[in-house]
This record gives structure tokens, C-alpha cells and sequence, in this order.
């Protein structure tokens, strides 16, 4: 299976509908991912499509036994989970939110007419409340605490619950859907507070400790290892994300959203965020110098922007381009057989305004060569908005060089 990726357009839209569609074209969003908020309705809304074979797969995967944790070398500190826990533990939150939906009444209801036969019988506009629970993490001595975009998302209100039982009012500072990354703040002063790590320089195999509140279950700590970094968006299924993934083998469940993902010093190296529905020993996190660079976007300024070309695009194979050109529906024809194709332009943005189309391939992005959407996305995310960005492309056999401003990505105001 392909994976392809869209940089232009606003998340909802993020994934190409599969109906009547060729297989090359069908989005990457091969696994059930489920963002760990509560597995309530607020907190833990976000899924990801699937396909049966993939889901059957991972159900045959929950059926082997997984042991989350290697043994303890002779060398090892038996007790230095107990003491990250110890250190750690009292800055880790967790976060309830809550919100009032309304239901609505049909317009017809409000015709005089039906209002005369049905009087004390006509519907009533009726509210629910809708709550949530996820974790969180100190970062400073004054309240700001980090935890995910979709653990507040749309939430009306906000508490926060130290592991010593205080609660405090938490009010949300801004929030990232692309990274899932969010900034609560809580009004007090001498909070513990988490200590940073660096995730750029984990390597498969390190010990890793979460400690959330999953299912309702506070101050929970499982423990594991990394198990792989720089997982795509694309690959684990969250095609409208612009995240490169920590996947650990730590038990984490719905409500440990939020919470850190740690190493054996006690820094934390990751957010956790989601895992994939039916499979055991696959969570994912957000690296700790992504969420610390969106973070500090947010106390700054409230909003986070991120570059984009406003292009659909997957990465060419010599099966995919086989694939294309003897679908008579997909109206490309591909000369390439490496390199990016864009599939799609979104009208009037960056991409657009520089020239490029659908059917070009994109085979250096910024002097670097490219052979997935992940590398190009990647490319895009670390270029400057309003700047210039090379690109060498491959079109009807013949090579251009175009040059793109990456704009700001259109979200909607944070709330």
C-alpha cells in the first residue's frame, strides 16, 4: 500500500474519500489509530480509517503475548523506576474537560403551523454535557502545563487535578491540531515540574516509563522501551498530522493522553498520544522538542503556523507507476518511477500560485532529493513561510526548476 499525504488542506479534509476509488489511491490511513484522551466522546473522538486486512492483522497480533519490559541487566538500579516515579510523579496531572452541546430543533418545528396542532408537544431544544479525561505535565513552577490539542479540544471547561488532590481552573493558552500539542494554564506558584530530555537523540531499545491516567485510573506507570522513532503521519494512519512518531511498547490506554512518555533518568523524551485499536505494544508519542517548539509558539504568541505547499502528493514506486498508467480513471500518466508525484494542487495556495501541477513529480525539494511525502513534508515544516523553496521537477519527460513561498497553513483561529 501507498502512502500519500496532503499538506494543504484543513485536517477534515485530510483524507481522500475511498469510495469508488482505485487502491493507489487510497489514503494512508491503513490502521485504526484512537488519540488517547478517555474513550469519551470529547476526549477520545479521533479515528483514523482502516482496512479490514490491516485490522485483521492487528487482531491476530493481540493474540500473542507481549512482554512490555526486557529484564533488568546485573548493572541496573532494580528500583529506578520507583525513583522517576518519585521524582517525577507529582508533576504529572490529570486533566477533566467538559463541554455543552445543543441539540437543535428542525425549522420546521418552528412553523406556526406546527406549533398550533402540537403546542406543549413540540420538541424542545435539549443540552448535554460531554466530558472528557486525558493527563498532562508541569513545565514551569507557574502552571503551564502541556498535554494534547485533543484532550481540550472544544472544551468549555478545564480542570486540573495534582496528584496531591488540589484542583485548580485551567484555562487553554492555544492549541496545535496538526501536532496535537496544547498549553493549559493553572493559576499557582511553586509547582513540581517535569525536566526536559532531548528526543533527537533516542535510539530503539532505551528504556521508557509512562505515567498517566488511563481508563480513570490515576498516577498509573507502566514501563517499556523505545521501540522505533521517526514513524510518518502517514504510516501509523494519522494522515493529518505533521508529527514523526516515538512508538514504544509501554502500556498506555485511552486517558494517558497528555502524559510523559520518560526515560530511566526521569527527563521526559515524549508526549504520549495514540495507539493503534486491536494491536498490543504499539503507542505512539510525540517527540519532546516537537511539543516544546509548538509550546513555546503558543505561550508566545497563542498560534502555532506551519508552512505548506497546498499539494497532495505519494511517493512513486515502479509498482505504483504501473498501477497508475493502467488505471483509465486516473487521468496521469507517469513517466517516473522515483520521486514524489503530486496527485492534486489546491486552488490558489502556494503550489498553485508557482506553476505546480498535478502529474509533476517532485524530485528535489530545497537541494535535497526526495522519494516519500514524509521527506518532503518534513522539508516544508523546516522552511520559512513567505520564503523561497527550490524544487526540481519532472514534467512530460522534461526537468523544471520552480520556485514556491511556502504560506501558512489555514486553520481556524484558536479558540
Amino acid at each position: 500500500m501507498q502512502n500519500q499525504s496532503r499538506d494543504g488542506e484543513h485536517p477534515s479534509n485530510s483524507i481522500l474519500s475511498n469510495t469508488n476509488q482505485a487502491p493507489w489511491k487510497k489514503a494512508a490511513a491503513s490502521l485504526s489509530l484512537v488519540l488517547l484522551g478517555s474513550g469519551m466522546t470529547l476526549a477520545g473522538g479521533y479515528m483514523a480509517g482502516h482496512s479490514r486486512q490491516v485490522s485483521d492483522s492487528a487482531s491476530n497480533l493481540a493474540v500473542s503475548r507481549v512482554n512490555a519490559a526486557p529484564p533488568l541487566s546485573a548493572a541496573t538500579d532494580p528500583n529506578f523506576v520507583t525513583q522517576v516515579v518519585q521524582k517525577v510523579g507529582p508533576a504529572v496531572v490529570r486533566i477533566d474537560s467538559s463541554r455543552t452541546v445543543k441539540s437543535q430543533v428542525p425549522d420546521e418545528f418552528n412553523d406556526p403551523f406546527f406549533q398550533r396542532f402540537f403546542g406543549s408537544q413540540m420538541p424542545a431544544q435539549q443540552n448535554r454535557v460531554e466530558r472528557g479525561t486525558g493527563s498532562g505535565f508541569i513545565i514551569s513552577a507557574d502552571g503551564r502545563i502541556l498535554t494534547n490539542a485533543h484532550v481540550v479540544d472544544g472544551a468549555d471547561t478545564v480542570t486540573v487535578i495534582l496528584k496531591d488532590g488540589r484542583s485548580f481552573k485551567g484555562k487553554v493558552l492555544g492549541k496545535d491540531e496538526l501536532t496535537d500539542v496544547a498549553v493549559v494554564k493553572i493559576q499557582a506558584d511553586n509547582l513540581p515540574l517535569v525536566a526536559l530530555g532531548n528526543s533527537d537523540q533516542l535510539q530503539p531499545g532505551e528504556w521508557a516509563i509512562a505515567i498517566g491516567n488511563p481508563l480513570g485510573l490515576d498516577n498509573t506507570v507502566t514501563t517499556g522501551i523505545i521501540s522505533a522513532t521517526g514513524r510518518s503521519s502517514n504510516l501509523i494512519g494519522a494522515a493529518d498530522k505533521r508529527v514523526e512518531y516515538i512508538q514504544t511498547d509501554a502500556a498506555i490506554n485511552p486517558g494517558n493522553s497528555g502524559g510523559p512518555l520518560l526515560n530511566s533518568r526521569g527527563e521526559v523524551i515524549a508526549m504520549n498520544t495514540a495507539i493503534i485499536q486491536g494491536a498490543q505494544g504499539l503507542g505512539f508519542a510525540i517527540p519532546i522538542n516537537t511539543a516544546q517548539h509548538i509550546s513555546s509558539q503558543i505561550i508566545a504568541t497563542g498560534k502555532v503556523e506551519h508552512p505548506y505547499l497546498g499539494i497532495q502528493m505519494v511517493g512513486l514506486t515502479p509498482q505504483l507507476k504501473q498501477n497508475i498508467n493502467s488505471d483509465p480513471n486516473s487521468g496521469l500518466s507517469v513517466d517516473e518511477d522515483k520521486g514524489v508525484l503530486v496527485l492534486k494542487v489546491v486552488p490558489n495556495s502556494p503550489a498553485a500560485k508557482a506553476g505546480i501541477r498535478a502529474g509533476d513529480v517532485i524530485q528535489k525539494l530545497g537541494g535535497q532529493a526526495v522519494t516519500d511525502a514524509s521527506s518532503v513534508q518534513k522539508v516544508v515544516e523546516n522552511s520559512q513561510i513567505g520564503g523561497d523553496l527550490r524544487l526540481e521537477l519532472r514534467r512530460n519527460g522534461q526537468n523544471l526548476n520552480v520556485a514556491v513561498q511556502p504560506g501558512a497553513f489555514p486553520t481556524p483561529p484558536i479558540q
